[in-house]
């Protein structure tokens, strides 16, 4: 491929509204151009990185026994009528209606058409178990598209769906999805840990996310370096015992008298703390929330922050959101703030810790009042307790009990076992060996392609630009003839373009007319494996240098066997 030929419209000053490494190289490479908030096109180099992410996972899930499929971007609301998400989903489906005044959406995941083609085309559990995937657009209103294609509204992604007869052939291909994630995410030469996730909107029971390591990344992780145990702070697990050391060891506070103290315009945590002189691990949080139509009040301690995942797992909510202040006055029959558990007409849910708490402080149900000295089991009794809270920094492992460290990723893959969920609320089902009909045991494994390219680049970057792995790259090797003027250098360049193609490696020659310094500048930027430079000077001696990307050192080598060390260099 010659460059003069190629769009590549490289930029040298940083795009203003680029807020990641991996957009503003993305745009100063000519990979992608912002058509609108969150949208982009993704120009011929780009294109080339995705397409070979996407052959990487293709392979992997062929190898796993899938099939693809290709399936529509426009989805019926009547399918997601059955499953209830139509309404559950919120703005960011994008809905739309044709000339006949049917409803649809731009679909934002595929489990309803998936779903719906199985159960008309799969009758018998000799016809299972069944892995379907596909590549295609997704379209999610994001409220705040940010990151360049990492929170894009629109993203190419990979969705794999699994159908079973029973749990043991659905785990087997859980354990099959996630050893091919391995293989593809080491295969696209990234740094990466899976961790135990929430389900999300997707649903399901158990879900693993893939994470590429990066000090960008917007998601975090709790792990432990002990026992392996890994998992993003939505889902990483507080035991009964991670109370936080809220008392020596040993030493024991006996129950005091509750009393009532008044709080006048004082509601918030760290307010109360001081005016009470309490630690804020002695005050009891009362956080109202709506689940599934009904007010429910859910208890943490002061000095932990309530986990919404963990919440709507514990109550088994399909859909959980804030109380207004209207819901939490009419429940507790004072302003915002000076609400606590006694007395309180209503389910009440608390995170173990809360248990754990003596002669603490909590809204007196009163506006401007707080209680103190309550005690949980002697003042209030929850109905019911559970790991509620968000997991911090040192808490102990739920596994091995040794403290636990943050680090941040980014989200590249997902798998769910989805178990019933969809086939059930689908009537989607196969006739069992006895004849009678059974629910597709369902599993979800799905793949951003288009953020593994952006995920690649935050990973592997310097200040010249990016620095690809060879998996990755848009080319293997970049030939940089500098005077294309000259006959002997461009034959030179040429010779070396036929080698290493013959070899099966993707060339481009930068054959433009341009200043040395451009070339080498644009080189850096666009990241390429290997630079081979082809010069006057050193060809006059039978020489061209071979350089690689992420080497500070260049070397010389004769012309007759550049492309014979250089593939010897790149393995």
């Amino acid at each position: 491929m010659r460059l003069s030929r190629f769009l590549l419209p490289t930029l040298k000053d940083l795009p203003s509204d680029a807020d990641t490494v991996s957009a503003r190289l993305m745009l100063r490479a000519g990979m992608i151009r912002k058509v609108a908030s969150g949208l982009y096109e993704w120009l011929p180099v780009g294109l080339r990185v995705l397409r070979r992410v996407e052959r990487i996972v293709r392979e992997e899930m062929d190898r796993i026994g899938g099939q693809e499929v290709w399936l529509p971007v426009v989805q019926p609301k009547n399918l997601w009528e059955e499953t209830g998400r139509w309404q559950q989903y919120g703005k960011e489906m994008l809905r739309l209606r044709d000339r006949k005044d049917t409803e649809f959406c731009l679909a934002p995941t595929a489990e309803e058409v998936i779903t719906d083609l199985v159960r008309r085309e799969v009758r018998s559990y000799r016809e299972l178990p069944l892995l379907l995937y596909q590549f295609g657009t997704k379209f999610r209103d994001e409220i705040r598209p940010r990151f360049g294609v990492m929170r894009s509204r629109e993203f190419y992604m990979k969705d794999a769906y699994s159908f079973h007869a029973d749990d043991a052939s659905a785990e087997a291909t859980y354990r099959d999805a996630l050893d091919a994630y391995t293989r593809i995410f080491q295969r696209c030469g990234l740094k990466f840990r899976p961790v135990e996730a929430d389900t999300g909107t997707i649903g399901g029971n158990f879900s693993h996310e893939f994470m590429v390591l990066a000090d960008t990344g917007e998601e975090t992780i709790a792990a432990c370096s002990s026992c392996g145990y890994a998992a993003n702070v939505e889902r990483a697990e507080c035991g009964p015992s991670a109370d936080g050391g809220l008392r020596p060891e040993g030493q024991k506070e006996g129950h005091l008298p509750m009393d009532e103290v008044a709080t006048p315009g004082v509601g918030a945590v760290e307010a109360v703390s001081r005016l009470l002189n309490v630690p804020a691990s002695k005050i009891i949080k009362t956080v109202f929330y709506v689940a599934d139509g009904k007010p429910v009040v859910a208890l943490v301690r002061g000095d932990h922050e309530l986990n919404e995942h963990k919440l709507k797992r514990l109550l088994g909510a399909k859909l959980l959101f804030k109380a207004g202040d209207e819901v939490y006055r009419q429940t507790a029959s004072c302003e915002p703030g000076f609400a606590g558990p006694v007395g309180l007409n209503a389910d009440v849910v608390a995170d173990h810790s809360v248990m754990a708490v003596t002669n603490g402080v909590t809204g007196a149900n009163k506006t401007d009042f707080h209680r103190r000295n309550v005690n949980p089991g002697r003042d209030f009794t929850p109905a019911r307790v559970g790991d509620l809270r968000q997991v911090i920094e040192k808490d102990p492992c739920p596994k091995c009990k040794s403290p636990l460290c943050f680090f941040k990723g980014i989200e590249v893959g997902h798998a769910f076992k989805l178990g019933t969920k969809y086939s059930g609320s689908m009537d989607a089902g196969f006739l069992n060996e006895k004849g009678t009909k059974s629910p597709f045991i369902m599993g979800c494994y799905g793949i951003g392609v288009s953020r593994v390219v952006a995920a690649a680049i935050e990973q592997s970057n310097d200040a010249d630009g990016i620095v690809w792995p060879p998996s990755l790259a848009p080319f293997d090797a970049l030939i940089l003839p500098l005077n294309t003027a000259e006959p002997a250098v461009m034959a030179a360049a040429e010779r070396l373009e036929k080698e290493l193609a013959a070899a099966g490696l993707d060339v481009l020659v930068d054959d433009r007319d341009q200043r040395a310094g451009v070339k080498f500048k644009d080189a850096d930027l666009l990241g390429i494996p290997w630079r081979v430079t082809v010069g006057e000077k050193k060809l006059a001696l039978g020489q061209v240098e071979i350089k690689a990307r992420n080497a500070k050192d260049s070397m010389d080598v004769p012309l007759d066997q550049a492309a014979g060390i250089l593939l010897k260099k790149r393995g």
